[in-house]
């Protein structure tokens, strides 16, 4: 017996369009942290170093990742936003995870760290499913480099075209090869 159940696909652009969304949503995120410390770091700083004082790092390396925090969420949420070096931003983001994640798990702040492994799972989804990042900045340039006819796509036209003529050119003599046996 055969089940007769309904196909049920995703669209290209609705997956396009889910994505965006949440770059924007996550980038928004990540903006709003950053700018709601960049007015006071001092204060910021301050207060994250006496959230670490049981760490097991030293009181230095916690403030000077701390003036750092702020100005880093603030550029990669506007650039997460706006899907403006999109991958690069992604990546920087990931590397601040991982650094925010040493500091709460040093102090066995597991409510803090559940948080941030979901963030990190968003940014997986996002730096994962790039190709769908079809409505940013990073796609408008890219096609505009495209039309634009830079000489990079030239040569990778180039040498397609020449690849795919000496590809054929080799299926067409052992296509002669094999009917001249026969």
């Amino acid at each position: 017996m055969t089940e007769n159940r309904p196909y049920i696909g995703l669209k290209t652009r609705d997956i396009a369009i889910a994505y965006l969304l949440l770059r924007i949503l996550i980038g928004v995120n990540y903006f709003n942290h950053g700018f709601t410390r960049i007015g006071n770091i001092p204060g910021f700083a301050e207060n994250t170093v006496n959230q670490l004082a049981n760490s097991y790092f030293p009181e230095f390396l916690v403030r000077i990742n701390s003036y750092l925090v702020p100005p880093v969420e603030l550029i990669v949420g506007v650039l997460i936003s706006i899907g403006l070096a999109t991958r690069s931003a992604l990546i920087a983001t990931f590397i601040l995870m991982i650094v925010l994640m040493m500091g709460v798990t040093s102090i066995q702040n597991w409510g803090a760290a559940q948080t941030m492994l979901i963030y990190g799972i968003v940014l997986f989804i996002l730096l994962a499913g790039s190709s769908f990042n079809i409505y940013s900045i990073d796609r408008w340039l890219g096609n505009r480099r495209t039309v634009a006819g830079s000489g990079d796509h030239r040569d990778k036209n180039i040498l397609n075209f020449a690849n795919n003529f000496w590809t054929r050119r080799r299926r067409q003599k052992r296509l002669s090869t094999y009917t001249s046996l026969k």
